[in-house]
């Protein structure tokens, strides 16, 4: 999920990039952590806030608004022809259950709708279907119509629009006191180089002709801020919500957009250390991250799901009710990684002191805690500036960076049963060159190149913005690309035995002592499961 030299976070605040495998973030009263390599920056007070709303997520129960009252505010083409169809309303009555729903399309083809949960902060019930095949040889693309009855015809329905591509879609939005930030794909082409923000306006209304349009203050990467518009002018006597977007003048269009603006939300409790991730189909490796990492000091877990359709949901669930703290976020948005990081730092400004950005296959680690018999709160504590360790202090020094050690499949088969802590036990002799945090001190085990089934599953999907999907033959001889591996999920000859040159067990000893338990079925680590 993270490339081998990967910005840990571009944040507009900074204007800087964080090149890193673990990164620990302080963000004027918020610090932030992130995992490829633990890096905190202070931030400048003259300089526009992160971006990140307040709100919390609750996992979505399975139970959605009578499609009579539903009405659709777009539909986006996802990749491997997926669409994402977004509710227009609020979802404030899901009152049906168990019922069967349908995408209807231009031709009367239909393919079964799921619900794919609530995006958090629009409050807006989102469906996913397939396109069919028989529709996939149409041009242009009309938006589905969401329907308890596949017996229907497309064509009684109203007039629909096209489907936006993925590509070039404005997709979330936030508001801070000051400003508001917006998510926009399509706008910034390449790493490092931006739009000017004179050529660029935010546009407030369904009614772009007319809408209210605002300056943009800042453009990086896929992250725009911008003023926010006249109370006033903005009243237009209808309680739908309002549709926010991005006009480029020299081009004179304004991107399509599913995105709405809406009003400043807030945290109440606070936090000294946070951990936020994006996660698909982590559900097998989510329980052992989550419980590592709590008991050596992380006090709240932002978990920005990318469209799990395992069991992940069911492991969140199960960490809730033992009283792990976790918010989860609807994050629907193919190849947003960097974004997501950024919505998630706006998100918890105001209530992490200290922010780590890691993914799931990645525990931070240091030889120092190779003699505790137990794991201790006070531990990630120890790698940060001396006199930050409390919520009211205000240290210098905003960014700690962690350098990464990448870990192969140690000739495992399959996921191993007792985590991946205890399975791989074998990495490669450098990492990431960092000139932060030593390594005696503290080093991130990055689990990367696993056995080759779950490995598998990155090959499908790239997360970040700017890095191609491994099956596009393009940069064949990119650093980002595996070693030996071509653009076919192929298993690599001996790929079992690769990227091991050095035996490390110092994280599997550690872990092996602090969470092994004696049980009636054998011994067995804290996060295994009863049948396994």
């Amino acid at each position: 999920m993270r490339r081998k030299v990967r910005t840990a976070l571009r944040l507009s605040f900074f204007g800087v990039f964080f090149f890193a495998c673990v990164s620990l973030n302080r963000y004027r009263q918020a610090t932030y952590i992130r995992l490829p390599a633990l890096s905190i920056n202070q931030p400048h007070h003259h300089q526009h806030p992160n971006y990140a709303v307040e709100e919390e997520f609750t996992l979505p129960s399975r139970r959605v608004s009578s499609i009579r009252d539903l009405t659709t505010a777009g539909s986006v083409l996802l990749p491997d022809w997926e669409v994402l169809v977004v509710n227009s309303k609020e979802s404030s009555s899901l009152s049906e259950r168990g019922i069967d729903y349908h995408c209807l399309f231009q031709n009367n083809a239909t393919s079964p709708a799921k619900l794919a949960g609530i995006l958090p902060f629009s409050n807006r019930t989102t469906f996913k279907c397939v396109l069919p095949n028989s529709v996939r040889r149409m041009r242009p693309f009309l938006q589905p119509v969401v329907t308890k009855s596949p017996i229907r015809s497309y064509e009684n329905e109203p007039q629909q629009p096209e489907i936006i591509r993925w590509r070039d879609l404005a997709y979330e939005s936030l508001s801070t006191q000051t400003d508001v930030v917006l998510f926009v794909k399509g706008v910034n082409h390449r790493q490092g180089i931006n739009r000017s923000p004179s050529d660029l306006r935010c546009v407030f209304g369904d009614d772009v002709s007319n809408g209210v349009r605002t300056g943009v203050t800042s453009s990086s990467q896929e992250v725009f801020r911008c003023f926010h518009p006249n109370q006033t002018a903005l009243q237009t006597g209808s309680k739908e919500p309002i549709k926010i977007s991005l006009e480029i003048r020299s081009e004179n269009r304004i991107v399509p957009s599913v995105a709405n603006y809406t009003p400043q939300r807030s945290l109440e409790e606070k936090s000294l250390i946070c951990a936020c991730t994006v996660v698909y189909n982590m559900g097998k490796f989510l329980k052992e991250w989550v419980i590592y990492h709590s008991k050596i000091g992380v006090e709240m877990f932002i978990l920005y799901d990318n469209g799990s359709n395992d069991d992940t949901k069911d492991v969140i669930k199960e960490l809730l009710r033992e009283d792990y703290n976790l918010k989860t976020l609807l994050w629907p948005w193919p190849k947003t990684q960097e974004a997501g990081f950024s919505h998630c730092s706006i998100y918890a400004k105001d209530h992490c002191t200290w922010m780590m950005f890691i993914d799931v296959d990645e525990f931070v680690f240091s030889p120092a805690w190779m003699n505790s018999s137990y794991p201790s709160h006070d531990m990630l504590k120890s790698l940060l500036p001396e006199h930050s360790h409390s919520l009211q202090s205000s240290p210098s020094i905003g960014q700690v960076m962690i350098g990464c050690r990448e870990f192969g499949p140690s000739d495992q088969r399959s996921h191993p049963l007792k985590g991946v802590t205890q399975g791989y036990n074998c990495r490669r002799k450098e990492g990431y060159r960092l000139k932060k945090l030593s390594a005696e001190k503290g080093v991130v085990n990055h689990y990367k190149y696993q056995a080759w089934e779950e490995f598998k599953t990155k090959f499908r999907r790239r997360v970040s913005a700017y890095v191609a999907d491994w099956t596009q033959e393009v940069n064949p001889a990119s650093k980002d690309r595996t070693p030996g591996l071509g653009f076919e999920p192929i298993e690599p000859i001996g790929w079992a035995k690769k990227f091991c040159e050095v035996e490390d067990n110092g994280l599997k000893r550690l872990t092996h002592r602090w969470f092994g338990i004696n049980s009636p079925s054998g011994y067995k680590m804290a996060w295994e499961n009863d049948d396994n």
